[in-house]
């Protein structure tokens, strides 16, 4: 299938911008030789995974474009989105260096064929054992979507060296991942689902590795409009976000202040 899509221009970048958006820290992980670490690292590193899906190829061209130039590095692609193979292969060839994967994958056939295309990471709402079985040993990092303690444990217990807890703002948001942690501060975990930017920082102070956006950069009316420079602004403000997260709690900065039941956090109850 062949795309034809008019490039996004993007806005010109002050160096003081480009400094902020940019990996520069000395206290960044150094990474491993790896693929499968380094795109680990690169997860805690950025602490935001984009999660993008859109109506057309052409449309995720140009969102992940404005996402990619407003400074996210690591971005999932929804198995729903038309042509997303396609749609990462083109993605791959032009950022060589950004970490790409695909999301909702819930088969063998859709891993085999993401990873075929330059898919560095594969996610799942739910634990799916043949594609972790098919992942074992290999340069892809597959991460499973888990709920309860026991999926949690017992998809650690099968290789998953990371899990997507889903759908995080149903069970209680940061409460929840707080909770989790303390049985298992071993286990890392990506917070995914109503997700909002002010939040990215008390989820990773509670200690999740990175978290999931995805209507929070991927705005449903920017969108629709083919508003880029919107998706643009509210990638560079997730971007830093994260990035600063990751910062403090390498700091040793966590002290938030947790919601309280019923509380309404960044526009959503949880």
């Amino acid at each position: 299938m062949a795309l034809t899509i008019t490039r996004w221009n993007k806005p010109v970048i002050s160096s003081r911008m480009a400094f902020c958006c940019s990996c520069t820290s000395t206290q960044q992980l150094q990474l491993s030789s790896s693929p499968l670490n380094k795109t680990l690292q690169q997860i805690h590193n950025s602490g935001v995974i984009a999660c993008l899906r859109a109506n057309s190829a052409e449309l995720a061209i140009e969102a992940a474009v404005a996402a990619i130039s407003g400074g996210i590095s690591v971005l999932e692609i929804v198995m729903s989105t038309p042509g997303v193979f396609k749609v990462l292969q083109c993605l791959v060839q032009d950022h060589p260096t950004m970490t790409f994967g695909v999301g909702t994958v819930l088969n063998v056939e859709n891993a085999k064929n993401a990873t075929n295309v330059g898919a560095k990471f594969l996610m799942s709402p739910a634990t799916v054992k043949d594609i972790m079985e098919d992942v074992r040993g290999g340069e892809v990092l597959y991460i499973p979507g888990v709920m309860t303690p026991t999926e949690i444990l017992s998809a650690h217990d099968a290789g998953a060296k990371i899990v997507k807890v889903y759908p995080v703002s149903a069970l209680g948001g940061i409460r929840y991942i707080s909770a989790l942690k303390k049985p298992f501060p071993h286990i890392q975990m990506v917070a995914s689902q109503g997700i909002t930017i002010d939040s990215i920082g008390d989820y990773i102070a509670q200690g999740a590795a990175s978290v999931v956006l995805s209507d929070a950069i991927f705005d449903k009316e920017a969108m629709d409009q083919n508003n880029f420079d919107k998706i643009y602004q509210l990638a560079r403000l997730a971007a830093l976000q994260g990035r600063e997260a990751v910062e403090r709690k390498r700091r040793g900065i966590t002290k938030v202040n947790l919601p309280k039941e019923n509380q309404v956090l960044g526009g959503r109850r949880i």
